[in-house]
């Protein structure tokens, strides 16, 4: 793909993430997996782990409707001090427990610099939140975890400084970085965030890391999700991190936009024609690029 001019500069400062001809894609192992190999890759699970049979539930469901990692929040970064704040190491060994008995890899939430050495006992990979993005102290810690970090934007965060965190792990020692647009914060109202679709073809042009989509947060609405996942299959994005949960309206966390069992397994199904897509449409965007299709 043919980069656009006004990107010169602006990304490739950050020299240990910039897409260059030496190093055009990094590939991450996770357990058999592999993520920016050109597959596909579904992280599914609830948003919070709230009990051993809702979670086992979970994982053995979307496991078996084609998601390879199982995503679950132990520790919770709520808004408010009022809501379920997570189950701490209990959540941990709850998510170990369903790995054990899936298969499924696990993607976990880290909030802290303190948590980084318990959180890497049990997770495959460490999730760095939207708050947490700007944690110099956390993502510093991170460069020592022996662990793949997936680095979810921040919610009012440029796609330059989203690389500059990324830049901040790899040169703290940890070069194995998963980078997730989850939506920003705008004016519009209709949904919970804005999901920057342009986000991914942008990074996917100007930076060698792999790149996922979070439909459920950058929506905020359950019938909008299998939509826009849809969409992110289809621009070419690495994968999808999934909200699902056996009884949505129960959910201690984020209900609204999470899939129910029966719907997750629907939209995996209907989703695989999308994939299949995704080859044919970067080379038709490349080929408008040299047609002069910039305008």
């Amino acid at each position: 793909m043919t980069v656009n001019s006004q990107w010169n500069g602006q990304f490739s400062r950050f020299g240990l993430v910039a897409k260059t001809a030496e190093r055009s894609q990094t590939i991450i192992h996770i357990r058999e997996l592999t993520i920016g190999a050109g597959g596909f890759v579904v992280m599914a699970g609830p948003c919070a782990v709230e009990s051993e049979r809702q979670l086992l539930t979970t994982a053995e469901s979307v496991a078996a409707s084609g998601a390879q990692i199982l995503r679950g929040g132990a520790f919770k970064p709520r808004s408010s001090p009022y809501s379920f704040q997570g189950l701490g190491e209990q959540g941990l060994k709850l998510l170990s427990k369903a790995r054990q008995e899936t298969g499924l890899a696990i993607v976990t939430e880290v909030m802290s610099e303190e948590d980084v050495k318990i959180v890497a006992e049990y997770a495959d990979i460490m999730q760095v939140g939207t708050r947490s993005m700007e944690n110099y102290a956390l993502l510093e810690a991170l460069g020592g975890c022996g662990r793949p970090v997936l680095l979810k934007r921040g919610m009012t965060a440029r796609l330059e400084e989203l690389l500059q965190s990324a830049q901040i792990i790899a040169e703290a020692g940890n070069p194995d970085i998963i980078l997730c647009e989850r939506g920003i914060r705008t004016f519009e109202t209709a949904t919970r965030n804005t999901l920057d679709l342009a986000a991914i073809p942008v990074l996917k042009t100007v930076s060698h890391l792999p790149v996922i989509v979070d439909p459920s947060h950058g929506t905020g609405v359950r019938c909008l999700v299998p939509i826009m996942a849809r969409a992110a299959a289809v621009i070419g994005s690495d994968g999808l991190l999934i909200e699902v949960h056996p009884t949505p309206e129960k959910a201690w966390s984020d209900a609204a936009q999470t899939l129910s069992l029966e719907d997750f397994d629907e939209m995996m199904r209907d989703l695989r024609r999308y994939v299949l897509l995704a080859p044919a449409f970067e080379v038709l965007g490349a080929q408008l690029l040299a047609a002069g299709g910039t305008h």
